[in-house]
């Protein structure tokens, strides 16, 4: 699979985070992520029949509970690695 692909520009995987406002229970917040992980959030949200929010939102509780806890957009990249990475990396 060519990287570039998965890029929702069209453009290089190594495109510049972009800044999307989410709610999460209730609160706006600001993501910044490169659109890569903007895509692969998508896709991981339709795989599962929920709304990208509410993956995010899932994934703001599991960070909550790490020590030290991460960011958010860094917990939702170590999300997506870890859930869709092949298992044996």
């Amino acid at each position: 699979m060519d990287m570039g692909d998965l890029d929702e520009s069209g453009g290089s995987p190594f495109a510049p985070p972009v800044k999307r406002s989410v709610t999460i229970a209730g609160h706006q917040t600001a993501i910044s992520l490169e659109p890569i992980f903007w895509d692969a959030l998508r896709v991981a949200a339709a795989d599962q029949s929920i709304p990208v929010n509410a993956l995010i939102a899932r994934i703001d509780l599991a960070r909550m509970i790490a020590d030290p806890a991460p960011n958010l957009a860094s917990a939702i990249r170590c999300w997506l690695f870890a859930e869709h990475t092949p298992k044996r990396l």
